[in-house]
C-alpha cells in the first residue's frame, strides 16, 4: 500500500520546523525515525496533510548522562542509547528496556523520543519514563520550551500531552537512588512483537537490606503505562504479595492474542520476577 498524498517539509533549523508545525496545525505530523508513522501512513491509518521531517535539524541527536540521569534528544536512535556505557551506568533500566524493543534494524532507525510521543500502551519506553518519574520537553513557535511530567504526558492509547504545533525536543530519565536495582521483563508471542504484558521494576534498599522503595510500571494491561507502588508489600526474597497488588491495579482487556485473565496472571508473574531481579541487583550495588 502507499500513503495518502501530503506536503513534505524538510526544515534546516528548529525555528523553521516549529513554524511549519504551527502552520500545519492539526494537519501536521513529525517524521523522526518513522518506524511507527510510516507503517501507519502506508496502511492509511494516518493521513496528515503535512509531513515535517526533522532529521536535518542540528543538535537534536544529543545524549547526555550524568549523576542526575539521562537526557535524550529527539533524534537519538534506540541503538545509540542502548549501546551507551554512560547511559547504562546512569540509568540501567533504559538499556534493559531497549533490548526488548522490536529488532535491531528497527532500533537502528527508531528514536526514543518518537516512541514516547507515539504513546503506545504496549511499548516499553513510556513505561520506563513513567516509572522513573521522567519528563518530555516540548517546544512551540513563539513560546518557551516546557517540561511535561510523565504522569501528565500519557493521556490515552496513542495519545499524549503534545498538542498540534508542539515538537518534543528531548526526554529526561532520572537516575535511581543509591542501593537501587532495576529490571524489565516481558512476554511476547514472537521475539520482536509487542508484548502481551510487560513489567519494569525499580527497588531501593536501606542499609540493613530492608525495602525502602519498590515500584513497577506495567505495559499491555491498560490505556497508559500503569505505575504501582508496592513498597509496603515488598519483602526481600518474597515478592508474591507485591505481585498480587500489581494484579489488582491493572485493567487488561480481551483481544485476539490473549484474554484479560491471562494478561492479569502474566503481569503478576512478571512483576514477581522483575522485583526479585531488581532487589538482587540493589543488594549487590
Amino acid at each position: 500500500m502507499k500513503p495518502p498524498p501530503f506536503d513534505y517539509h524538510a526544515p534546516r533549523d528548529l525555528g523553521s520546523a516549529l513554524s511549519a508545525l504551527a502552520e500545519a496545525g492539526t494537519d501536521g505530523k513529525v517524521l523522526a525515525g518513522g518506524q511507527s508513522l510510516i507503517p501507519m501512513l502506508n496502511m492509511r491509518l494516518a493521513a496528515p496533510g503535512h509531513l515535517i521531517d526533522i532529521n536535518r535539524l542540528a543538535g537534536l541527536d544529543t545524549v547526555t548522562a550524568g549523576p542526575d540521569g539521562v537526557r535524550v534528544g529527539a533524534l537519538a536512535r534506540h541503538s545509540r542509547v542502548e549501546r551507551s556505557a554512560e547511559v547504562a551506568a546512569a540509568q540501567p533500566l533504559l538499556r534493559q528496556a531497549l533490548r526488548q524493543v522490536a529488532h535491531p534494524v528497527i532500533r537502528n532507525r527508531g528514536t526514543v523520543v518518537g516512541s514516547l510521543v507515539h504513546a503506545d500502551p504496549a511499548a516499553e519506553l513510556p513505561a520506563v519514563l513513567a516509572l522513573l518519574g521522567g519528563s518530555v520537553r516540548l517546544a512551540r513557535a513563539g513560546e518557551r520550551e516546557r517540561d511535561v511530567a510523565a504522569g501528565e504526558f500519557f493521556t490515552g492509547p496513542l495519545e499524549s500531552a503534545a498538542e498540534p504545533g508542539d515538537l518534543a525536543v528531548s526526554a529526561f530519565f532520572p537516575a535511581s537512588p543509591p542501593r537501587s536495582g532495576t529490571a524489565f521483563r516481558e512476554l511476547a508471542r514472537r521475539h520482536g512483537d509487542y508484548a502481551l504484558a510487560g513489567v519494569a521494576a525499580v527497588v531501593s534498599l536501606g542499609e540493613a537490606g530492608e525495602v525502602v522503595r519498590a515500584r513497577v510500571a506495567c505495559i499491555g494491561v491498560g490505556a497508559v503505562p500503569i505505575v504501582v507502588d508496592v513498597t509496603s508489600a515488598g519483602r526481600p526474597g518474597d515478592w508474591a504479595a507485591a505481585a498480587r497488588a500489581v494484579q489488582d491495579r491493572v485493567e487488561p482487556e480481551d483481544d485476539i492474542h490473549a484474554t484479560a485473565g491471562y494478561r492479569r496472571h502474566l503481569v503478576g508473574v512478571l512483576a514477581e520476577r522483575a522485583l526479585g531481579e531488581a532487589a538482587r541487583e540493589a543488594a549487590d550495588a
